[in-house]
């Protein structure tokens, strides 16, 4: 994949991201902080953040339970480990750090 198709991809990612969030109803708080970063901020104080890394082509997240990496698979993103999908496993680290279930679409 070249870098401006790996580009439209992430930030579509981000996007899709971005409104699943909005609409959750869940108490947090996001926002862009530069070109290709979400900041997800919870009332603890803690953060789930979200980013495009364009030299290793993936979208990586850094949350309380670990760092994750996902790469396109010509369909979805997917972790680089065990292969879960990229909105499944958010869904997952915001219901663990938001402390309520949280499905992101």
């Amino acid at each position: 994949m070249n870098d401006s198709d790996f580009n439209a991809l992430a930030e579509a990612a981000l996007a899709r991201i971005e409104a699943a969030l909005e609409n959750c109803g869940a108490d947090l708080d996001f926002e862009t902080a530069g070109t290709g970063v979400l900041e997800i901020e919870f009332d603890d104080g803690g953060k789930i953040i979200v980013n495009r890394h364009g030299a290793a082509q993936e979208i990586w997240v850094a949350a309380r339970s670990g760092g994750f990496h996902y790469r396109w698979d010509g369909s979805v993103w997917r972790d680089t480990r065990d292969g879960s999908e990229l909105m499944a496993a958010l869904s997952r680290l915001v219901s663990a750090q938001a402390g309520e279930p949280v499905v992101l679409e």
